[in-house]
């Protein structure tokens, strides 16, 4: 590439077909820079995943990938793709993404709860820090000695940084470790990031400490201790308005703002995002580095109110998603690992990760262990507090910035976080397992079972799961319509399922964590959301035998069934809610179908596969309209249906219907389906579905346990006998012999007789049900019934409750198909079921 002028440089080009090259203009570089720092990073983030590696791991490498240590030792290739004229638009680029976000930090970040860590947090963080800083400091003699020109620079900014950077604990690194391993929620984890928040706030400091004393490193002119004094006091002073006369002024704007999208509250954001610029400039004005401003001004900002959130919103995404990678790839592209080319500089490289690890784990070890935190535990918040990355980065960037650290040192410095930031997750894992909570044979796992067992407090348990405030009120109806209003009491835990994703915010919801096992949202808050899901449900809970309460599950799709399960086991749960994936809104015929991802059927899936109880799948069409019915307003009724075919799941149904049927504002129906005469002789043969790949999402799945059809249907005339000896008169019973099973449910969804139709899944299925086995399966999961009543284009209206029971014997199934035959032609091919599943269906 021939030689460039820098001050001849232009922004865009005019095209190739006027002759310009668009990689010697300083906008089409940086689009391709972008690109292909994006792709790369993305790339290797998608290869670490299964790691449970945090994203920075992948931005710096992909940085050093295509850096000069490995795609960059091609001098054509780094010339053209990133000339050093470049570097500093890159990174200037970059760094406006690390001011908004070290701005999103401290708007995260809430002091108060450093101030209740209490002793024991703060004792740890001090030993995280001090035994850290006191072991870089003297790794940093032997750099400054070993390592070519350190010995230029300053000795006491050098030691400072050095020390910093051996000491510093990520806040927002480790807070995503462990919502990935899902020690949020531990005493463990609750101790962890109390303690590293409190070392990130430390880190700021030491690090305005080192910046001050840094001037302008190895090569530039020695100042006066003098100016480092002043650019102490002057930080002082700047921290000390910020706290003050700032914070106040942000508390006002909070107060004043609203969420109605008016005028005035985009000039309280684009103020508010001026100031974060102001700040800095300030900071870099004082002699401080500029994200030390905007990580203050952060902290100004009220914690939990309707403002934070959408300042949250309205700059996350872009600054987390497209500017940070850039800021991380560029400390990558700066890290040439070809510096450290002999064994006394791997040997440096061994002596400084052994002593970052060395001190952070031995002074939290021994700190904990003093605090009588269990040896296992303690060994974990050592691990867990070495957790370096984004701070780590920023620290070593500006120490090349401020050329405290050379070539050789910086790269040493930088694969030392890479790898002691890497080791955390795989090292916790190997050494510490949360007690989950076994499992208690006392447990009640199924809604028969309180029917069954003498208890003098006969008290039923639902866990319901919510995607937001939207399922709110149609959960309160499905309760209060469960709830028996003589002898028993309930007791409802409602746990709000939030997706753990790439997003900083994530952070926020640490700050919101009891010592009760879950994440429950902190009572003090005064957010819109608070308000809005937790009102309804204290509201409720008001009425009388009702104990609610509210919670938060923080985690990926993948494993967030892991935290429902946990909940229904450790609570005793006897029934779990789940709502269906897709959602109605409307009446009518504008109703609306929404869809809120399939991964969140996905996690139903899990559930209904792993639950230690009965689970119950809504799908709400409407069943939160009209007003909330009460014992003591019994004018407005809840129409419910109960549809019985008969086996485990339909005698579960009809469980429900009997506590629905006690409650004086709902009438229950129950439809019994028989076959017509001459159709009784049929056997249907249920057969292994030959998609066995695709099985299970376009076959229906029954259990392949070898159960006695006489004995089920013994069972099934005992439950129906007993149902109506103990309701006769209080729920309507109704018996329908059809032919065409499908169009006789379709009629009742369709008909807008009930607001509610309670089903069963029906894994262990009538002859009836299993003759629907040949149908293409829209929602498995839901059953051959449930399905037909949730299934899109078919006009039901009703909302539909598709009820699983709690059988251990059920819990391996398999999708099939089925053969019809009758009685003549069974005898004669008895012996030949190649694929049937063990037995012919009741």
């Amino acid at each position: 590439m021939p030689e460039i002028n820098i001050t001849s440089i232009r922004t865009s080009s005019n095209g190739v077909w006027q002759g310009d090259n668009p990689l010697e203009h300083a906008f089409p570089l940086l689009i391709v820079q972008t690109t292909l720092i994006l792709a790369v990073s993305r790339f290797l983030a998608f290869l670490l995943k299964p790691l449970r590696q945090p994203k920075v791991i992948a931005e710096i490498a992909g940085g050093i990938l295509l850096g000069p240590s490995a795609i960059g030792r091609n001098k054509e290739y780094l010339n053209w793709v990133f000339p050093k004229w470049s570097t500093p638009i890159l990174e200037s680029v970059a760094s406006v993404g690390l001011l908004f976000f070290l701005f999103l930090v401290g708007l995260e970040l809430d002091m108060s709860s450093i101030r209740r860590s209490g002793r024991r947090a703060f004792g740890i963080a001090v030993a995280g820090i001090s035994l850290p800083f006191v072991c870089g400091v003297a790794v940093a003699f032997v750099l400054r000695k070993t390592i070519k020109g350190e010995d230029q620079v300053g000795f006491s900014q050098f030691l400072v940084f050095i020390g910093v950077a051996l000491s510093i604990t990520a806040f927002p690194v480790l807070s995503r470790i462990l919502a990935e391993l899902k020690l949020l929620t531990t005493q463990v984890g609750e101790t962890a990031m109390a303690a590293a928040a409190f070392n990130d706030v430390t880190a700021w400091i030491l690090l305005a400490l080192a910046v001050a004393l840094a001037g302008n490193g190895a090569g530039g002119e020695h100042k006066s201790p003098l100016i480092s004094i002043w650019v102490l006091i002057s930080g002082g002073a700047f921290v000390a308005i910020m706290l003050t006369v700032i914070r106040s002024a942000m508390k006002w704007v909070s107060r004043r703002f609203s969420s109605r999208n008016n005028m005035a509250d985009e000039a309280y954001i684009c103020f508010t995002l001026a100031g974060v610029l102001v700040s800095g400039f300030i900071t870099d004005l004082i002699g401080i580095h500029s994200i030390f401003g905007a990580f203050v001004f952060g902290l100004t900002i009220p914690k939990g109110g309707v403002f934070a959130e959408r300042l949250i919103d309205r700059i996350e995404d872009f600054v987390s998603g497209l500017l940070l990678p850039l800021y991380f790839a560029s400390s990558g592209l700066k890290t040439d690992v070809a510096t450290i080319h002999n064994g006394k500089s791997w040997g440096l490289l061994a002596l400084v990760i052994a002593t970052a690890c060395g001190g952070k784990i031995i002074g939290t070890f021994v700190v904990a262990t003093m605090f009588m935190i269990p040896a296992r535990e303690s060994l974990t918040l050592g691990v867990l507090m070495n957790t370096k990355g984004l701070v780590e980065l920023i620290v070593l960037d500006i120490g090349k910035e401020k050329r405290v650290l050379n070539d050789e040192s910086f790269a040493i410095l930088v694969l030392m976080a890479l790898f002691t930031t890497f080791i955390t997750t795989p090292t916790v894992l190997a050494i510490y397992k949360p007690a989950r909570g076994g499992s208690s044979t006392s447990s009640r796992r199924k809604l028969g079972d309180l029917t069954t067992i003498k208890d003098t407090k006969d008290e039923l348990r639902i866990l319901a799961c919510a995607h937001g405030s939207g399922n709110v009120p149609t959960l309160i109806s499905l309760v209060e319509s469960t709830r028996s209003t003589k002898n028993s009491q309930l007791k409802l835990y409602i746990m709000h399922l939030v997706e753990l994703t790439e997003r900083s915010s994530s952070i926020i919801m640490v700050q919101r964590v009891r010592k009760n096992g879950l994440p429950f949202i902190n009572q003090c808050l005064s957010s819109e959301w608070h308000d809005r899901f937790t009102g309804d449900f204290q509201a409720y809970s008001q009425y009388g035998r009702v104990s609610a309460r509210t919670m938060t599950s923080i985690s990926n799709l993948t494993t967030m069934h892991e935290d429902i399960c946990h909940v229904g086991e450790n609570k005793k749960v006897a029934l779990i809610i789940l709502p269906f994936h897709l959602q109605w809104r409307g009446e009518g015929d504008q109703m609306i179908m929404d869809n809120v991802g399939h991964g969140w059927r996905g996690v139903n899936q899990r559930v209904l596969k792993n639950a230690p109880c009965s689970v119950a799948m809504l799908v709400d069409r409407g069943f939160r309209n009209g007003s909330q019915i009460s014992e003591a307003n019994t004018n407005i009724i809840r129409r419910v249906c109960i549809m019985f075919f008969g086996g485990p799941d339909d005698r579960e149904a009809l469980e429900l219907g009997g506590r629905m049927g006690e409650h004086p504002a709902v009438k229950v129906t129950i439809v019994r389906f028989i076959q017509q005469e001459g159709q009784e002789k049929n056997h249907v043969v249920l057969q292994l579905s030959p998609s066995e790949r695709g099985g299970a999402e376009l076959s229906y799945s029954f259990s392949t346990a070898v159960m006695s059809p006489e004995k089920e249907k013994e069972l099934d005339e005992t439950a129906m006998a007993e149902f109506k000896s103990k309701w006769e008169g209080t729920v309507e019973h109704t018996e329908n012999a059809v032919s065409n099973i499908v169009e006789a449910v379709l009629a009742i969804g369709r008909s807008g007789d009930y607001d509610l139709i309670v089903v069963g899944k029906g894994r262990f299925p009538s002859k009836m049900v299993a003759e629907l086995a040949y149908r293409q399966a829209e929602h498995a999961e839901l059953g051959p019934i449930g399905d037909i009543l949730a299934s899109s284009g078919h006009g039901v209206v009703s909302s539909v409750l598709v009820i699983q029971q709690h059988d251990l014997a059920h819990a391996k199934e398999a999708p099939v198909s089925k053969a019809v035959r009758t009685e003549l032609e069974k005898s004669a091919d008895e012996s030949c079921g190649v694929g049937e599943i063990a037995r012919d269906a009741m």
